[in-house]
């Protein structure tokens, strides 16, 4: 599969989970075929938000999908280590960065929370609060503005893969891959790619 055509299969298991027609599943078959080494068409950095599987809103099967998911889904070297491991060894060819609608993370960075460990994970997202052009009310409870950074914190997860991994970026340059992103709405399950 081409990047463009991954994408195009996550879109119309998105629609499949959107409208409720989920492709019927044999997971106990997937789990077999799958065990003796994966081919994920996919790596994707979610948040580790509970709302936001991203096999499930995206209608994926076991072997589909690489996935890793933090809070806020920021870039770290774990993760990147594991989108290279997932695009370079496994052969996946696209790179996703979901956001999505709502995200305590977001809100977490607008506020300035500071709580142990999270305190650091959230200075990862600070960069899109004060990149993020917004008219009208910068507070975490406007939801529009927790969308607009949370959108601005996806596009610079974009550029942050491709600045600390020339791995992925020479993939990306070749053609083998894309590195892309979406946003996920809480309310109605859409996934929209930003890129």
């Amino acid at each position: 599969m081409t990047p463009s055509q991954v994408i195009e299969e996550l879109k119309k298991g998105n629609e499949r989970f959107r409208t409720g027609k989920m492709a019927p599943r044999d997971y106990l078959t997937e789990k077999r075929s799958s065990a003796s080494d994966q081919y994920p068409a996919a790596i994707i950095l979610g948040c580790g938000d509970s709302r936001v599987p991203a096999e499930i809103v995206f209608d994926a099967g076991i072997g589909d999908t690489f996935n890793g998911r933090v809070a806020g889904n920021v870039v770290n070297d774990d993760q990147l280590g594991s989108m290279e491991f997932a695009c370079a060894v496994s052969g996946s060819k696209l790179v996703l960065v979901l956001g999505h609608t709502a995200c305590g993370a977001i809100k977490g960075a607008i506020d300035d929370v500071e709580l142990g460990n999270l305190t650091g994970l959230l200075a990862r997202i600070k960069p899109a609060v004060s990149e993020t052009k917004f008219e009208g009310e910068k507070s975490s409870k406007n939801p529009a503005y927790v969308d607009a950074v949370a959108r601005t914190n996806v596009k610079l997860a974009i550029e942050n893969i491709r600045r600390r991994s020339p791995v992925l970026a020479d993939l990306e340059k070749k053609g083998s891959i894309q590195i892309t992103g979406a946003m996920y709405s809480v309310t109605n399950g859409v996934v929209d790619f930003v890129s």
